[in-house]
């Protein structure tokens, strides 16, 4: 059994100074696909279930799935729920498998994310979960708005939850369907400066892969979350294989071409990030 927790993953990824792809799961041709390339680079990955996933398949369903692949893997693996915003959901992921969660209070005044995030601490820590936390809004692109992290207040938040990796906002956002050059350093840095645990960004596609590797070797990004690409990949093959075969109607046969366009994909991401 390969199937590991984030913050191994992360403690691993901090002592040899990369990060590891939290690759976004959306079904079970992606997800197959992350895991196979997850075991053709021999590099660790994150699975990461999003909300937008979670409407489409419950969660029990995504629980089993994940942690067949993570079974099966080579390499540890990690099963995580994303963008959690109640304590329910965390709880309701636990429950079905998943070994790690991410709350996502930013929304909340600080003192209520903070009490939010503790009580999920304390729920996940006593089944062995790990927990990932955010402070300050990574917007969307054409969307919610950004607003950058204090490094006051993440101080504060990391030292009175207890999380295991914490979700930061220095430039990069969501749903970015071009690279762009966003992040700030400066910012990036005054977060590093007071707070310990490892870091992490979400609208990981939006950045540069020769930034994000940059960011993971000089930085303490351990995590990056990976999906508007991967989706990419999987449209661009989806619509080739539908012109290509007018008149099928095998949904199998129509979607298998995506899963080695994603694992392609997918294998440039993991690699680009891990050591080496």
């Amino acid at each position: 059994m390969t199937v590991a927790t984030l913050a191994q993953l992360m403690t691993a990824a901090d002592e040899g100074h990369y990060a590891v792809a939290g690759l976004v799961v959306l079904g079970w041709e992606d997800a197959l696909a992350f895991a196979e390339a997850a075991d053709e680079t021999g590099l660790p990955i994150i699975l990461q279930a999003g909300p937008g996933c979670r409407r489409h398949t419950p969660v029990p369903v995504l629980g089993r799935m994940l942690r067949h692949l993570a079974e099966q893997a080579r390499v540890p693996v990690a099963c995580h729920i994303d963008h959690a915003t109640t304590l329910e959901e965390c709880l309701e992921g636990i429950d079905c498998g998943f070994t790690s969660v991410m709350i996502d209070g930013s929304a909340l005044p600080l003192s209520a994310n903070i009490a939010l995030t503790r009580r999920v601490v304390e729920a996940a820590s006593a089944a062995g979960v790990s927990v990932e936390g955010e402070v300050g809004v990574v917007g969307y692109a054409d969307g919610r708005p950004s607003a950058f992290t204090d490094p006051s207040e993440a101080r504060r938040f990391v030292a009175e939850t207890g999380v295991d990796a914490l979700a930061v906002s220095v430039g990069n956002v969501h749903l970015q369907t071009e690279k762009t050059d966003g992040i700030d350093l400066a910012a990036l840095r005054a977060i590093e400066a007071v707070t310990e645990v490892p870091l992490v960004l979400h609208g990981g596609s939006g950045i540069p892969p020769d930034v994000r590797r940059m960011l993971a070797r000089q930085h303490r990004v351990r995590k990056f979350n990976i999906g508007t690409e991967l989706r990419q990949a999987f449209g661009h093959a989806l619509r080739q294989s539908l012109a290509e075969k007018p008149e099928s109607f095998d949904r199998i046969e129509l979607l298998r071409p995506t899963i080695a366009a994603v694992r392609a994909a997918a294998r440039e991401v993991i690699t680009n990030l891990g050591p080496g």
